[in-house]
């Protein structure tokens, strides 16, 4: 009975090899099935096996496979059916580069993809990548874009048997004259770039620029950084100037913890004491001023009018500042008005020794008119 089924089967290849179309829609037909089977049945079963561990990046590796592999095997069908038929070489020479091309147009969105998610995931965690993290994120997704895509350019026209040495060559000597052209583009570039990697700022920070502008930082690009002020107007800075230029992170440091800082004074011969515990109240009472660190009070220095007083607490946001001052400003004068606490302000006395005698006298004429006039 087996070898009936054998000789049977042998019958049927036969037959089939012998009409090379029948062949070809045969196989195409089999790699389809094979795809669909792999893709149905073997990637669901690697997806149940992933969708146990802790990590998310290889559930996402395996929803990513689903049509490059599908279509992979399709294609390879094709490739076994073009083979085949008895085609033409003129033929031939178009449809096999056709199918490479679409094979590597299919891995490289895959890889562009996948390359992206596994940037994003390690930089979740710069514990042991320290230069990637969420600022140069955009940076390193650029780069391999760039690579991935220049990658795949070239095979897919060695596919097409053309010649890259003459392209590169041009490309070089184009490279050079852009690179005269746009010297301060390429300066705003590699000073972007470098930004991101040294990280001195990051978005939603609070800076102030060394010619006064204070803003929240909300974009970082490769060609300028732009600051949101707190006039709501956007300020947009080339990146070249940025590298440059003095810049002062309210937001940097540990935490974005800022200390804010209210001057007042008080007239000579008040109560020292009275007055630091007045404003040692009015600082604790204020809700949005950190308890920890406590806020503190000094007494700074013997002004030109009276003693310079200096109230000194934490907020959360450096964007809180001029809210929280006039807060507390506000609650300083009424609680100095309430107490009899005056607040000097600037007095000049002015001593006049002697009038000139030319000043005192008038002229007298012949006919009095200037003593009528003076009348």
């Amino acid at each position: 009975m087996q070898q009936q089924w054998i000789e049977t089967l042998k019958h049927y290849l036969s037959v089939v090899t012998d009409y090379p179309l029948l062949h070809a829609s045969l196989m195409v037909l089999s790699f389809w099935i094979a795809a669909w089977i792999i893709n149905k049945f073997f990637l669901a079963w690697v997806k149940r096996f992933t969708d146990s561990t802790e990590a998310k990046i290889d559930d996402r590796l395996v929803e990513l496979l689903h049509t490059p592999v599908f279509y992979s095997i399709v294609i390879v069908g094709l490739i076994v059916a073009t083979g085949v038929i008895d085609i033409p070489e003129s033929v031939t020479n178009i449809l096999f580069p056709a199918y490479y091309t679409l094979l590597l147009m299919l891995w490289t969105v895959f890889l562009i993809r996948f390359t992206r998610i596994g940037l994003r995931q390690i930089a979740k965690n710069d514990r042991y990548f320290h230069i990637l993290h969420p600022q140069t994120l955009p940076l390193f997704e650029n780069l391999a874009l760039l690579v991935i895509l220049g990658v795949s350019i070239y095979y897919i026209l060695s596919s097409w048997h053309i010649d890259m040495t003459a392209w590169l060559a041009s490309a070089g000597i184009i490279g050079i004259a852009v690179g005269f052209a746009a010297k301060d583009t390429l300066a705003n570039l590699f000073s972007g770039v470098f930004i991101m990697a040294d990280a001195p700022y990051k978005i939603h920070d609070y800076v102030v620029l060394e010619t006064g502008e204070r803003g929240e930082v909300t974009n970082i690009g490769l060609r300028s950084t732009r600051l949101l002020t707190r006039d709501n107007i956007e300020v947009t800075i080339p990146n070249s100037v940025m590298g440059n230029t003095k810049v002062i992170n309210e937001s940097g440091g540990p935490s974005t913890n800022y200390r804010i800082r209210a001057q007042v004074s008080v007239a000579y011969g008040s109560d020292v004491d009275q007055v630091r515990e007045v404003l040692t109240e009015v600082a604790q009472d204020e809700p949005e001023i950190n308890t920890f660190p406590e806020p503190i009070v000094r007494f700074r220095t013997f002004g030109p009018s009276g003693l310079e007083f200096e109230v000194m607490g934490w907020i959360e946001e450096p964007a809180f500042r001029g809210r929280i001052l006039d807060q507390i400003n506000t609650a300083i004068y009424k609680k100095f008005n309430e107490l009899g606490i005056e607040i000097p302000y600037s007095k000049h006395d002015v001593y006049i020794k002697s009038f000139p005698n030319a000043a005192l006298q008038r002229p007298e004429t012949d006919d009095g008119q200037q003593a009528a006039d003076d009348r």
